[in-house]
């Protein structure tokens, strides 16, 4: 298994290693110790969700609260997806900025995104099925959202006609979240990351 670090400071690509034959194939698409390594600690696991997309469909750009926020485990299971981490933090250093991941289930790569990084993803295929891993449960009243086709973020989303939910349609802009005090600090990101990191260490 490969982890590397993205762009994005605190999110990272996963590669695992394939063992096929004529039978199929066998990997590992989730391991605690590799994680932890290049995270610094473990992932909590609270929550594992699935979702089904049909080709064209977009979600997000998603992110919780901090603290706890939400951290994500993140791979495609079943067709192809273009995954897409969004720094949303205020005083980062690269705010407003992304980066996509193709997940398919060809290399069957993950991804992991910290607490206060934003998420989203386009299907590329019918039945896109996509399996994440979430450190925290859902919340509705921490769960937040930017509007994905937001022109100051620039998204280079690889399909011309996108279908988007009620309330990601209703997301507010970057900028717009940022007035209304929505984003969370890139300070208080790193603080609860260092506080995990210590909890880890014991």
């Amino acid at each position: 298994m490969k982890v590397s670090p993205l762009s994005v400071e605190g999110a990272w690509k996963i590669v695992p290693q394939q063992h096929g034959d004529a039978r199929g194939l066998f990997l590992e698409w989730y391991k605690a110790d590799a994680l932890t390594e290049a995270v610094g600690h473990p992932l909590g696991l609270k929550q594992a969700n699935m979702s089904v997309s049909a080709a064209g469909v977009l979600r997000g750009i998603h992110f919780a609260d901090v603290p706890p926020g939400q951290a994500k485990y993140v791979t495609c299971v079943r067709g192809a997806v273009l995954d897409v981490i969004v720094d949303i933090r205020v005083g980062s250093p690269t705010f407003g900025q992304w980066e996509g991941v193709r997940l398919d289930e060809e290399e069957r790569a993950a991804v992991y995104l910290s607490e206060g990084l934003g998420h989203g993803f386009c299907a590329l295929t019918d039945d896109a099925t996509v399996a994440y891993l979430c450190s925290e449960g859902y919340a509705p009243t921490r769960e937040r959202g930017i509007h994905p086709l937001d022109p100051a973020i620039g998204i280079e989303w690889p399909v011309e006609h996108f279908e988007l939910s009620a309330k990601d349609e209703a997301a507010p802009a970057l900028a717009e979240a940022a007035e209304q005090g929505l984003l969370p600090s890139y300070q208080e990101c790193l603080r609860f990351r260092a506080e995990l990191t210590d909890r880890a260490a014991g």
